[in-house]
């Protein structure tokens, strides 16, 4: 059964969630695992990856969007995630993307605003309905 992790950050500033996201992304790069970070829309598809490059001084994370023709094994897109990305789902979208539980293990980004944390609340609803046991982690 997939394993749905939920990472809360206090921090309700914007880049809050997209950091946290960042550098969970780099963790289990790093760790040798393929990863499909998930956005909202094309829009924030787009400022992930950007901040993808720059989020930390001293790292690299090879990334790229879904759509480049790429082997980076760090993938960000708001659609449908690329072939082989099985093993990390980091989702910043406010839903449950409906291909979620192909992946072994999903990462649920949650920002520290009151609308963030109602859209977390129904997510976690979705995973214990369908028998997960979600974990929460205070960031």
């Amino acid at each position: 059964m997939t394993r749905v992790d939920f990472y809360v950050t206090e921090d309700a500033g914007a880049r809050a969630a997209p950091l946290l996201a960042c550098r969970l992304a780099e963790k289990a790069w790093k760790l040798g695992h393929k990863v499909y970070v998930h956005a909202a829309d094309p829009t924030d598809a787009q400022k992930l990856d950007e901040l993808m490059w720059t989020f930390r001084d001293v790292s690299f994370v090879p990334h790229a969007l879904t759509q480049a023709e790429d082997d980076a094994p760090v993938r960000i897109g708001h659609t449908v995630p690329p072939e082989g990305f099985t093993e990390l789902l980091v989702n910043l979208a406010p839903e449950v993307p409906d291909f979620a539980e192909r992946f072994a293990r999903i990462a649920e980004i949650v920002g520290g605003d009151d609308a963030a944390k109602q859209q977390a609340r129904a997510r976690y609803k979705h995973y214990r309905d369908r028998g997960h046991e979600p974990e929460t982690h205070q960031v």
